[in-house]
Parts: structure tokens; C-alpha cells; sequence
């Protein structure tokens, strides 16, 4: 038996029983990559929280077994098992399967990862309520074109428990929440660093994205023999050579080529990097402009593709539609329930209307400390820069109309539109980007750093047997 351990006093561990059978093996997951865009048929082997299959229960000695401890809780081997299925069937299909015995060290180690991560979110008292969770896999089952019924029937069939996948899905929920709070909210990409950034890459080639092709085609028929082949393909190299000798392709083309566009000279037009044939796409994508391929074989013959141009990624101007508009802010709290803050709005709503200043009483009654200043002005909104509720109410606005009270998260308001603009929003999209760039490179650090220091925190003890 592999018996070892970090740290040299071990916290208590709960009744291994109540550990077995209240311990679940979470994935680790990132705040930005929280769903990808699965398919059905690849989700319950891609999904790491997908870890009981039914079909294949493991013997009760094997299931009371415990193969470490991980501060005052356990991980057995039905969890190790069951995540070691999974990972064995995804990089079965990548052909990168490592020995067993590594696979199974490599799998624990995640599991003891996961598990210090939602030990951390229990200490400061996060919680996921079933909506979310219901929620959250609301949309996986979306995502499939499914509704929620219909994919739990799918799970269900094919030997998963949905009380399980449920179970799991909130615990991915969790580690996601305990990172966000932990890390990711102390993430902050400053005005220099997208400055910089926006500078390295704007000297950098833009990559490939679309192909001008020429073609030349010479068919080898079915009935040929291996000599008749032979002949052929000689043929394509002689007429490469001369290609690379200078030729001229369309011409070339024209007269020796049996393809469709024969009379173009070849030309098939612009490709996108997606629209190549399967057949030349892995050769086209590492040639350059004026390049000419060695012939290439399929079913109908030997290909010769010539790149007339390439040319990078067109960026397009972004044009949105931004709003300007100023509110005035209630919050609720114990002191002023939801029936106050509206009636108190409702007041002051009806205030303005009669003939007084909105900036006015926006300094003086508005909870919201940021613009109350400025008289409650937010300034031009784009959209998706406030929560739905208000960008919907203020949406429904003719400019310097005012809203009848409304509720978000934050309080109650009550909105008035200024005005309305076209506005070139091209540079702010580069910097977003250029800010969410910036981000997920610091949120990748900051939460390996995080999870190193988890890990060394923790009381950990191997108990895992050789097999």
C-alpha cells in the first residue's frame, strides 16, 4: 500500500460512511468557460462531473475503500474509478492515453484539487440554491436543442442518475463561485496594459483567413493499373516543375487540366480557411501566396493547387446603438421595504412631471452615490452595460420621457432618457477584447497560484494501493 501524507497533524475525519456517502467528485471550472457548447453525444463524456455511470457498479470492498484524505474528508474508489472512466474514454479518442498507473496518480491529484475547492467555498459560506442549478442545466440542455424533460430522460437512459448529474452540476457551480469570489473579483487589467497590448499585436501579421485558389486536375481513372498511376503522377510533377519554373499556371490549366474550372484557368475564387477541401486544407494552410503544392492524390486523381493570395481577417466597424440616461435610485433594506421605496419614487416621479428639476432631486433623494453627483446622469449606455431589467425599461423610453418605477437587484428606479445616438464603437471593441485577453491570461496565474497555496494548506494523506 502507497501510504502518504502532507502535514503532520490530521484533522479529525467525519464517519467514513457519512464521507462516502456525501463526498462527489466536482470538476474544476472558470467563471469564463463555465458551459462550453457541448454536444449531447460528447457532453457525458467531455463533462468530468459526469462521473456514475449505473451501468458498471463497482463490488461494495471496493467501494468502501478509501484512497486519501483530504483534510476532514475522504475520496474513495468508486470516485476514483468512476473519474478515471472518463478520462480514459476523451483521451482514448485524442490517442493520448498514458499508462494506467499515471492516469490513476493524475486523476486523484484533480480529485484532491477539487475537493480542497469546495472545502474553501463551505469556509466562507457559499451556497447554490436549486434554481441555479436548475437554471444552469436548463441551458446545457438548450444548448443540445433539448428541453429540460427530455434531456433528463436522455441522461436517464443511457444509465445516468439525474439526481446525480444535479448533484454534480452544483458542485461545479460551486468551485466556479469560490474561484469568482477568491480570484477572479481581484482581477484588474489597467489602460496601459490594453495600451500595450494593443500595440504588440497590431505589428503582429494578422493570420490567414481566406484563400485565392488556382487548380489543375488530372484524372486517373478507376480501371487504371498501378503502372497507369505511375504515369499520371509522373505527368503532375513534370507539370509542377515547369509551374515552379516560372509557367504560367492559367495557361497551364487550360491545357492540360480535366478539373471544372479548366477554362478559368483554374481559378476557384476566395475560400474561407473553413470552405477548403478536406484534401488540400492541411497543405494550403502552411503555403504562401504565388506557392505551388506537390501533386496531391484522391479517388479522382493527382491535384496541383496554386495560392494566388491570401489575406487576414477583416475587422468591420462596430456601430451600436447608445442610449443616455439619467435615474434615480431606492434601495431596500430593513428600514424600507418595497412598497416604500416604490411609493417614494412614485412621489418623486410625479414632482418632476409637475415642473421640478430631475438633477435636483437626484442629488438629494438617489441612493446611487456614484451618479446622484451628477444629478443621476449614467451617461451613454451601450447595450449590455446595465443588468436587463433597466436596460429593457429604458429601452421601452421616447427620449425625455420618464419610467414609472422599476425593480433590479440593485433597489428600485426610475429612469429618464436623454437621447439616442449611432455611435462607431470600433475602438471599444478592440479594447475589449484586448481587456478580456488581458484578463484570461492574469485569471489562468492568479487561479493556479490560488490552487497551489489551497493544495499546500491542506492536510493530504495517499492511501492509495498499487494495482
Amino acid at each position: 500500500m502507497n501510504t502518504r501524507q502532507e502535514r503532520q497533524t490530521p484533522p479529525p475525519i467525519n464517519d467514513p460512511t457519512l464521507a462516502m456517502k456525501h463526498h462527489f467528485s466536482p470538476a474544476t471550472a472558470t467563471t469564463n468557460t463555465l458551459f462550453p457548447r457541448w454536444t449531447l453525444c460528447l457532453l457525458l463524456f467531455l463533462c468530468p462531473l459526469i462521473t456514475t455511470a449505473q451501468s458498471s457498479p463497482l463490488p461494495i470492498k471496493e467501494i468502501n475503500h478509501i484512497v486519501a484524505v483530504v483534510n476532514n474528508e475522504v475520496i474513495v474508489l468508486s470516485d476514483l474509478k468512476s473519474r478515471m472512466r472518463t478520462m480514459r474514454a476523451e483521451l482514448s479518442r485524442s490517442g493520448k492515453l498514458p499508462p494506467t498507473a499515471v492516469l490513476r496518480k493524475r486523476v486523484l491529484d484533480r480529485l484532491i484539487v477539487e475537493l480542497v475547492q469546495v472545502q474553501a467555498a463551505k469556509r466562507i459560506g457559499i451556497k447554490i440554491d436549486d434554481e441555479r442549478v436548475t437554471r444552469a442545466i436548463t441551458n446545457i440542455a438548450k444548448r443540445n436543442g433539448l428541453e429540460l424533460d427530455q434531456f433528463r430522460k436522455i441522461l436517464e437512459r443511457d444509465g445516468y442518475k439525474f439526481a446525480i448529474f444535479r448533484r454534480d452540476m452544483e458542485r461545479r457551480l460551486l468551485i466556479a463561485e469560490v474561484q469568482r469570489r477568491q480570484v477572479a473579483n481581484r482581477i484588474q487589467v489597467t489602460a496601459r496594459e490594453i495600451d500595450n497590448y494593443l500595440a504588440t499585436h497590431a505589428s503582429r501579421p494578422k493570420p490567414k483567413e481566406d484563400y485565392h485558389l488556382a487548380h489543375i486536375l488530372l484524372t486517373v481513372p478507376k480501371s487504371a493499373n498501378p503502372d497507369e498511376i505511375a504515369a499520371t503522377h509522373k505527368k503532375a510533377q513534370r507539370i509542377v516543375a515547369r509551374l515552379r519554373g516560372g509557367a504560367n499556371f492559367a495557361k497551364m490549366a487550360k491545357t492540360v487540366s480535366d478539373g471544372q474550372q479548366a477554362s478559368k484557368g483554374g481559378d476557384i475564387g476566395w475560400r474561407k480557411k473553413t470552405q477548403l477541401p478536406s484534401l488540400f486544407k492541411d497543405f494550403v494552410i502552411k503555403m504562401e501566396s504565388g506557392e505551388i503544392s506537390d501533386p496531391l492524390r484522391s479517388a479522382s486523381g493527382f491535384h496541383i493547387v496554386k495560392i494566388i493570395a491570401t489575406r487576414g481577417k477583416q475587422e468591420g466597424r462596430h456601430v451600436i446603438s447608445q442610449t443616455n440616461a439619467r435615474h434615480i435610485l431606492i434601495k431596500t433594506n430593513e428600514l424600507t421595504s418595497n412598497t416604500d421605496a416604490k411609493t417614494r419614487l412614485e412621489q418623486i416621479r410625479e414632482r418632476i412631471t409637475q415642473g421640478e428639476d430631475f438633477e435636483e432631486l437626484a442629488r438629494s433623494h438617489s441612493e446611487d452615490r456614484g451618479t446622484a453627483v451628477k444629478g443621476g446622469n449614467i451617461g451613454w449606455i451601450s447595450p449590455g452595460n446595465v443588468v436587463p431589467k433597466f436596460e429593457q425599461a429604458m429601452n421601452k423610453l421616447q427620449p425625455m420621457k420618464i419610467s414609472a418605477p422599476f425593480r433590479t437587484q440593485f433597489g428600485w428606479h426610475i429612469v429618464q432618457v436623454l437621447g439616442r445616438r449611432n455611435h462607431d464603437g470600433t475602438e471599444d471593441v478592440r479594447r475589449t477584447k484586448a481587456m478580456e485577453k488581458i484578463r484570461e491570461r492574469k485569471l489562468k496565474e492568479e487561479i493556479d497560484t490560488w490552487l497551489r497555496q489551497l493544495r499546500d494548506e491542506a492536510y493530504v494523506e495517499y492511501r492509495l494501493e498499487e494495482e
